[in-house]
C-alpha cells in the first residue's frame, strides 16, 4: 500500500506502514533525495520567519537543516543528537517518545552550541511534525539553553499537527487505518 503525495513540486509515493493494530502512517524519508530535499529547503525557506540559527534532531532532519542553512549561507546549524558523543561536554539532555520509534528515546545537546543559541532567534525544522513530542523535546533543548524560538517549520505535518497553528509546513500528511484507508 502507497500514498500518492505531491510536495515542493515532487510527487512521490510513501509505503504506508503500520504502527500498531489500530494506526498506520505513510512512511516519509527525505535520505538521499536530493531533488526534493533541496527544493522543499528552498520553499520553507520562503516562509521562514528571520532567525539567527536553525536546529534539528538526528537523524531524518539532517539534510532538511543542511541544504536549508546551505541555501540561506548559514555558517553553523545545530544538531540535537540521539546519543551522548565523547567530544560533547555540558551535555544538555530531554526525553523524548516519536511515533516512528518503539521505545523512550533521548535528545542531547552540546554546551558549546547551547552557548551560542543564548539569547539568539532559534528556527526548529524538521521532515514531519506528527504528535509533537520530537517538536516539544527540541522546545525543552532550546529553552533550556537559553535560546528564542522564533518558528517551527516541516515539510509535513501529519495527524492532529495539521491544526496546530504555531507550525509552518508545506503539505499535510493524514494518518491511516490499518487497511491504509486514510482517518477522517
Amino acid at each position: 500500500m502507497y500514498y500518492k503525495i505531491k510536495v515542493a513540486g515532487y510527487e512521490r509515493e510513501l509505503p504506508i506502514c503500520p504502527v500498531n493494530e489500530n494506526l498506520s502512517i505513510a512512511a516519509f524519508v527525505i535520505f538521499g533525495d536530493q531533488e526534493l530535499t533541496c527544493s522543499a529547503a528552498t520553499e520553507l525557506l520562503k516562509l521562514a520567519p528571520d532567525y539567527d540559527y536553525l536546529i534539528t534532531a538526528e537523524a531524518k532532519g539532517i539534510p532538511l537543516a543542511h541544504e536549508m542553512a546551505r541555501q540561506r549561507g548559514d555558517k553553523k546549524y545545530m544538531i540535537a543528537r540521539k546519543g551522548a558523543k565523547l567530544y560533547m561536554s555540558g551535555i544538555f539532555e530531554v526525553e523524548v517518545n516519536s511515533i516512528t520509534t518503539a521505545r523512550t528515546q533521548h535528545l542531547f545537546l552540546d554546551a558549546h552550541d547551547a552557548e551560542l543559541m543564548k539569547g539568539k532567534r532559534i528556527l526548529i525544522v524538521d521532515d514531519v511534525i506528527s504528535t509533537g513530542d520530537s517538536l516539544h523535546a527540541l522546545e525543552e533543548l532550546v529553552t533550556e539553553a537559553g535560546g528564542i524560538i522564533v518558528g517551527r517549520m516541516a515539510i509535513l505535518a501529519e495527524g492532529d499537527a495539521v491544526d496546530r497553528k504555531d507550525i509552518i509546513y508545506l503539505e499535510k500528511l493524514p494518518l491511516f487505518h490499518p487497511d491504509g484507508t486514510v482517518m477522517e
